[in-house]
């Protein structure tokens, strides 16, 4: 806590569960028994999204992962998302959470990442690191799924901007198949809009950066209520997601930082290669309007 800004962070999956300003609610929440719906709030390491048929190639090897996402035959959002992160730092205003990735069958590498989730005046906060502990090479990218409450609002009636040059194209397994420009398409979200009939799972890239390095992805649902996300230039990616009831009871607007595009584990945009002993280093977060 800091003042009237609350953040709950859970040990399952590395995530942020909830976060409030002044009692209203700005990342929609979920129950404390309940395991986190259409993985809401959790750190997707050591990649975000999905690779296809779990296979990709990498330093001349082949690698399997196992299919968490049957239906599509994808590897889904990482594998610290059902882990237990351990707390290695805990304050009034922020807590640490890390996880050891060991080498497993599929991704032979070893990778500890980190998460500080911080709140103060400005909202929400995360630091992340990644940390190759291994003796290879290892491709990794990471993402988070953070949920942002529409006070009740219709997604019509929602206004969103998204400060994107690039709209991913997908196959009807949600993996990349190419890429368009956004320019006189109802993707084109940079001078923000109301979404109307538009709903979204929608990858986006070459994001427009304000002088200080930040992109930002802006939510209104009133003239009172707005959220802005902001990240650093080691993300540069957005998924935004148009989740409808996420929880089972109310709609809520994914807007996911990732530092790479889905299946960048075979395409290679945005994959970051950790050296043996490399330290990777990125930012977000979440301010309330």
């Amino acid at each position: 806590m800091a003042g009237d800004h609350r953040a709950v962070a859970v040990e399952v999956g590395g995530g942020i569960r909830r976060y409030d300003v002044e009692g209203q609610v700005v990342v929609a929440g979920y129950g404390e028994s309940m395991m986190a719906p259409k993985c809401a709030g959790s750190v997707l390491a050591p990649w975000p999204n999905r690779i296809g048929g779990g296979r990709y190639r990498f330093a001349g090897a082949d690698h399997h992962l196992a299919l968490t996402e049957p239906d599509a035959g994808n590897a889904i959002h990482g594998l610290a998302r059902w882990a237990r992160w351990t707390t290695v730092d805990e304050r009034s205003d922020s807590v640490t959470l890390a996880h050891d990735v060991p080498p497993q069958t599929g991704y032979p590498f070893e990778v500890v990442v980190t998460v500080r989730w911080t709140v103060g005046p400005d909202g929400l906060r995360a630091d992340h690191t990644a940390t190759n502990l291994g003796d290879l090479p290892a491709p990794f990218g990471l993402g988070v799924h953070p949920y942002l409450d529409l006070a009740g609002a219709a997604f019509d009636d929602v206004w969103l901007q998204v400060p994107a040059d690039r709209r991913l194209l997908v196959d009807d397994h949600q993996i990349p198949v190419g890429a368009e420009a956004v320019d006189g398409t109802a993707y084109d979200l940079r001078d923000g809009r109301r979404l109307g009939p538009l709903r979204l799972d929608t990858g986006f890239g070459d994001l427009r950066r304000g002088e200080d390095g930040l992109a930002r992805v802006r939510l209104s649902v009133s003239e009172r209520r707005s959220v802005e996300v902001w990240m650093d230039e080691s993300f540069g990616f957005v998924q935004a997601f148009t989740g409808d009831k996420f929880d089972g009871r109310a709609d809520a607007l994914a807007v996911e930082p990732m530092t790479c595009a889905p299946d960048a584990f075979n395409s290679g945009d945005g994959l970051v290669v950790l050296a043996p002993g490399e330290e990777w280093r990125g930012a977000w977060g979440i301010n309330p309007g």
